[in-house]
C-alpha cells in the first residue's frame, strides 16, 4: 500500500498586478523522496499581502489534511507574512485586533485562520526573493501566471497510488479572500512588508557555503538545481573579474546571496571564494568593487 513521502519543506508566495488588482498564490511542496507537489490559485481582486497569507493557509491546510507528524519548515519571502505570524499575532489577538495606534488590524479574517491553522510543526523561515532560490523562484513564477489570467502547468504527486492518500488540492479549504473591490486609502493601514521591525527569526536561507549544514535534509533534486545556480553565479563573478567590470555594493550582494550591508561592512579589501574584492571609489552614493582572481582560496566564506 502507498505511504505518502514525508513533507519536508513548502515554499509559499503571493503575487498581485496593481496592489490591488489582479492577484495569484503558490504553494510548492517538497517531500523527502524528491517528490514536488504544487498549487496555486487566482482572484481578479485583491493585494500582494492578502495573496501571501492565501498561500500560507493553502500550505498549512495542506500540511494538516496530511495527517504528518513530523515538522517541516515553510519559506516565504515576506516579511509582512512572517512579522504576522512569529512576532504580531499575539499583540493583535491580546488588543483585540487592534493596532498600537487603535486602528484595526487589516486582514483579520486571514489572520484568525493562520493563527488557527499554525502549529509547532511548523518553522517559519525567510527567504530573500528573486535570488535564485529554486522553490522561491518557481512559487514566483506560478503566483504571478496566476495573476496575470494564465494558468501554469503544476506539477503533482503521482507515485504509485498517491491520489489515495494525498489531500485533494480542490478540497484544501483555504480562507476565502473577497473579489469585491477595495478602498486603496485603507491599504495601508498594515505595517508594510518593508517595515523595519527587527526580526527574530533568520532572515534569508542560504544558497552558498552557509547552506551546506542543512542540505542534506533537502530533496537531491534541490540539491542539485542549487549546485546548477552556484555554478552560474561562480561564472559570473569570474567573467566580471575577467573583464574588469566594476559593479555596485547590491549588485555584489546579489551575487553573494547576502545582504548589501554584509558587504560594506567587510572593508576596503576581503576575500570571498575565488576572488579578492577590492573597493575601488564612491560615485555618487554607490560604492564600485572590483572582483580579482584570487591565487589562492582564502579561509574566509561569506
Amino acid at each position: 500500500m502507498f505511504t505518502q513521502p514525508i513533507i519536508q519543506s513548502i515554499y509559499t508566495d503571493g503575487a498581485c498586478t496593481g496592489n490591488p488588482g489582479p492577484g495569484g498564490w503558490a504553494v510548492v511542496v517538497y517531500f523527502n523522496d524528491g517528490s514536488i507537489h504544487e498549487m496555486g490559485d487566482a482572484s481578479r481582486h485583491t493585494t500582494n499581502n492578502k495573496m501571501e497569507m492565501q498561500a500560507a493557509i493553502a500550505a498549512l491546510q495542506f500540511l494538516k489534511t496530511s495527517g504528518q507528524t513530523e515538522p517541516i519548515t515553510l519559506y516565504t519571502d515576506s516579511e509582512y507574512l512572517i512579522n504576522s505570524v512569529t512576532k504580531w499575532m499575539q499583540g493583535w489577538k491580546k488588543k483585540g485586533w487592534k493596532k498600537s495606534d487603535g486602528n484595526p488590524v487589516q486582514n483579520q479574517d486571514l489572520l484568525e485562520t493562520l493563527d488557527e491553522l499554525n502549529s509547532r510543526l511548523v518553522k517559519w523561515q525567510h527567504v530573500r526573493g528573486h535570488s535564485g532560490n529554486i522553490g522561491n523562484e518557481r512559487c514566483d513564477v506560478i503566483a504571478r501566471s496566476f495573476a496575470s489570467g494564465k494558468i501554469p502547468s503544476l506539477q503533482q504527486l503521482s507515485s504509485g497510488n498517491a491520489d489515495q492518500t494525498l489531500p485533494n488540492t480542490n478540497e484544501i479549504n483555504v480562507a476565502k479572500v473577497s473579489d469585491s473591490p477595495l478602498n486603496s486609502t485603507k491599504i495601508n493601514e498594515n505595517i508594510p512588508e518593508s517595515s523595519t521591525f527587527p526580526l527574530d527569526i533568520t532572515i534569508m536561507e542560504p544558497s552558498t557555503a552557509s547552506a551546506a549544514t542543512t542540505n542534506d535534509e533537502k530533496p537531491s533534486e534541490m540539491r542539485v538545481s542549487q549546485l546548477r545556480n552556484l555554478v552560474e553565479t561562480l561564472r559570473v563573478a569570474d567573467e566580471i573579474a575577467e573583464k574588469g567590470y566594476l559593479i555596485t555594493s547590491s549588485e555584489l550582494a546579489d551575487l553573494m546571496d547576502v545582504h548589501a550591508s554584509a558587504v560594506t561592512s567587510r572593508g576596503d579589501q576581503w576575500r570571498w571564494r575565488n576572488w579578492i574584492v577590492s573597493r575601488v571609489r564612491r560615485e555618487g552614493n554607490q560604492i564600485l568593487w572590483e572582483l580579482e582572481r584570487g591565487d589562492q582560496v582564502g579561509t574566509e566564506t561569506d
